[in-house]
């Protein structure tokens, strides 16, 4: 028999399970499993063992947070690095809301930000054991957790909505908008029926589905696009329909700020937007905060600049250009080893290149280091030789 996680009771009897599976010390997977298997219940130990396993995997989204919470396969995939939940929550508490209902609440990572963001939270989870994880997960704090269904949540007397809905089918991480648990319909129809609310939705979003009047957000953490996020009107601020946030700096960008649509040769500095600038469509508005910042190709997102900028914290990657050259593998082998390269980096952008495969054809050798950025210019592919900024 499982313990029931919702009571205190069974939890302290999971949480003394773990504890005994991370003491076996044998680092041979099935071997441990066997160890563990002998000082427990098989049922128990398999949980016991799941779980250790899965908070392992979960301290790079949940740091010291992870060993205190339970946690399923697809939960703990579907689950908000605990550095963006906050972002998101801090908006809702400077809109001055004091409650929020999340739908969609799975394990009850979201709920917690909430929580620790002041704010009161009913959640509601329509898989009866992850409702169970959220409410083990959630215990303590001003949070209550139901299992129903988003549709019929009566969402529309809530102050406050936010909806993570699931993005996967039978075959796996869905990409699909027309593929989400609740309906992307539904999810429009919170949106535009709520005057604060948000839902997290995958970053690949196509700019032509976010309904009028509805922000789109995306936000990346430490070089990673992590998620879009769509704002209903009431936390419109300044007309702005498209933002990009880059954590944990907390700098961002949006269509309000000045951008030209300027195209020029390579300079001498070179920088490649963060992914959520690109993502959110604001490179130009990149473009203007870099010392004659311009597009090398319209259709392309890297951007010249005559010197280093100050300031960017994380919107931007930058590099200081050695060299521009017609892209060629001989020819870049033979610079490579002029200069003594034995360690290459090498980005891309427009071009169909192997980076793996590009490596081992240079065979770079020697004591230096360099990147390589390779790009198409209309028809001309170039190598650009660079030293990034920082190192």
């Amino acid at each position: 028999m499982l313990p029931d996680v919702t009571s205190q009771a069974g939890r302290s009897e999971l949480e003394r399970a773990i504890e005994l599976v991370r003491s076996v010390t044998e680092t041979d997977p099935v071997r441990r499993a066997a160890a563990v298997r002998r000082l427990l219940p098989p049922e128990l130990a398999t949980v016991a063992l799941t779980q250790d396993g899965l908070r392992a995997a979960a301290r790079t989204k949940f740091g010291d947070l992870a060993g205190r919470l339970l946690f399923t396969t697809e939960g703990l995939e579907q689950a908000t690095r605990i550095e963006v939940a906050d972002h998101r929550a801090a908006r809702f508490a400077r809109a001055g809301l004091g409650s929020v209902l999340d739908l969609c609440c799975g394990l009850g990572s979201d709920a917690l930000a909430f929580a620790r963001a002041g704010l009161r939270v009913s959640g509601i989870e329509r898989d009866p054991v992850t409702a169970a994880l959220a409410v083990a997960n959630t215990a303590g704090q001003p949070v209550r957790i139901s299992t129903g269904s988003a549709e019929r949540s009566g969402w529309r007397e809530a102050e406050s909505v936010f909806l993570d809905p699931a993005r996967r089918t039978a075959h796996g991480r869905t990409f699909d908008p027309a593929a989400y648990s609740p309906s992307f319909e539904f999810v429009t129809e919170v949106l535009l029926g709520a005057r604060h609310a948000a839902a997290k939705i995958g970053p690949g979003i196509d700019h032509a589905l976010i309904p009028a009047g509805v922000e789109a957000e995306w936000v990346s953490f430490d070089g990673g696009v992590k998620e879009a996020a769509l704002w209903s009107a009431g936390f419109a601020t300044g007309g702005v329909r498209r933002r990009a946030t880059v954590l944990p700096a907390g700098r961002q960008l949006t269509d309000a700020d000045a951008g030209e649509p300027r195209v020029g040769p390579v300079g001498s500095y070179l920088y490649e937007p963060d992914g959520a600038v690109i993502r959110a469509g604001l490179v130009q508005q990149l473009a203007a905060l870099l010392p004659g910042g311009c597009r090398i190709f319209e259709q392309l997102a890297y951007l010249s600049a005559d010197g280093p900028a100050a300031g960017l914290a994380g919107l931007a990657r930058g590099f200081r250009v050695l060299d521009v050259l017609p892209y060629s593998v001989k020819r870049l082998r033979t610079e490579l080893a002029r200069r003594q390269v034995g360690i290459v980096e090498i980005k891309k952008r427009g071009v169909d290149v192997d980076p793996a495969v590009l490596r081992r054809e240079l065979k770079p050798a020697g004591p230096n280091s360099i990147t390589v950025l390779l790009a198409r210019v209309g028809d001309r592919r170039l190598a650009v030789l660079a030293d990034p900024l920082g190192r």
